[in-house]
């Protein structure tokens, strides 16, 4: 990513912004441990877990929220998959044209380094995907995607992107934060 150099104004910036965003999370990953990707600090904490054949799901996609009850609380792994799996590789399946064949989107790495490493390639074809635009087509709409998204510009999903990428960040360094707390 550090060697892609974009001529056009806003696609080098939003790149710039991408960069700094992936150096703090990934820096926040560093050393992570398997026990810290699964934590659970409450009893109804919702994340991956390995299904009848071995191979590790997301137990809920979307977790609910109620007025009279808090958000529910993900671990790690939940994060990393939200932020991965559902963001990025999503954005990338739906709205744009050339997306690679990621077989069963359900599953996710059943480890602390394997998750890392899909996010880190999902972050890769996503950006990759940016930086081929150019500021004409990031400022154009998408013409395509679900849920309204073709009437949307790629610097609104762009956007998008960063956002769940920083909000749920956040969240993982808090979480490893207070897992690195714990009984203390």
């Amino acid at each position: 990513m550090a060697d892609m150099i974009a001529p056009d104004p806003v696609t080098r910036d939003i790149l710039a912004i991408f960069e700094e965003v992936r150096y703090q999370l990934f820096g926040r990953l560093e050393g992570l441990t398997d026990a810290e990707y699964h934590w659970e600090p409450v009893g109804d904490c919702i994340g991956i877990r390995p299904g009848d054949d071995g191979l590790f799901r997301v137990a809920t996609l979307f977790p609910e929220s109620s007025p009279d009850a808090p958000d529910p609380v993900t671990t790690i792994a939940w994060r990393i998959w939200h932020i991965g799996n559902l963001c990025l590789r999503g954005y990338v399946i739906y709205l744009f044209d050339d997306a690679p064949d990621y077989g069963d989107r359900d599953v996710w790495p059943g480890t602390a380094k394997e998750g890392i490493q899909a996010l880190a390639e999902d972050w890769e074809h996503f950006i990759s995907r940016i930086a081929a635009l150019g500021d004409k087509r990031l400022l154009a709409p998408i013409g395509m995607g679900p849920g309204g998204w073709a009437d949307e510009t790629y610097l609104k999903l762009a956007l998008h992107a960063l956002k769940e990428a920083t909000h749920h960040g956040g969240e993982i360094g808090l979480l490893r934060d207070l897992y690195l707390r714990e009984g203390v």
